[in-house]
Order: C-alpha cells, then structure tokens, then sequence
C-alpha cells in the first residue's frame, strides 16, 4: 500500500484547485464574435462544464429570437465550455446571453422559495 500511495502522489496530475479557480490573468467569459455567420458569437466559459453550458444552451433556446444555441467541451481535461450563439436581426447573442442568465435566476429563485415552502410544512 505504501509504494501505490507512493506512485499516486508522484503522477504528473494538475493540483484540485485548478479546475474551479481562476488563475492570474484568466477571465469567467471571453467572447469571440463569429466571422462566417451574422448575429453569432462564441462564449468561453472558464471553469465550469457540462452542468452550466447545459442549463444556458436549454434556457436559450426558449427565446424566440434565438436561432442556435449549442456548447462543447474542447477536452476532458480543459476545465471550460464554448457556448455558440447565434440570434435573429436587431438582437445580439450577448442580450439573449444576458436575458437567459436573468430568467434562470429567476427560475431558481422560485425553486428555492417553493422548496422553502415545502420544508416548512
């Protein structure tokens, strides 16, 4: 047991941290507009996965004004999402972004209350 425990400990692996906290210089979201294709945009989301990129893509694709909505995850060990937006005329991916993220708020903050509510009970 004592040489395994050796071996683990002497693996090449990144530290836990790395996969929650942002590093100096790193920012949450960089935003990278789409060149081939009008009203769209790509959002690199930093530290975060498939639960996030998931419940953002479902949320946007509730807007009407939102055409596609779909995110990747370049690699297992990259600890980040690429969220592809692309929005009708007169509406921008970062508005539809915005709005997504105010209704899930919302959404949630009336999970919690009910949730609350059933607690008590």
């Amino acid at each position: 047991y004592y040489i395994l425990q050796k071996k683990l400990t002497v693996m090449n692996a990144p530290p836990p941290f790395e996969s929650f906290l942002l590093l100096d210089g790193e920012k949450k979201i960089v935003i990278q507009k789409d060149t081939k294709v009008p009203n769209a945009a790509h959002f690199i989301v930093n530290k975060e996965d498939h639960t996030l990129g998931n419940l953002l893509r479902a949320q946007l694709l509730k807007d009407p004004q939102v055409i596609f909505a779909g995110y990747k995850v370049p690699h297992p060990l990259e600890h980040k999402f690429v969220l592809r937006v692309q929005t009708t005329d007169g509406y921008t991916p970062q508005e539809a972004l915005s709005v997504a993220i105010t209704d899930l708020i919302s959404e949630l903050n009336l999970l919690e209350e009910s949730f609350k509510e059933a607690v008590d009970e």
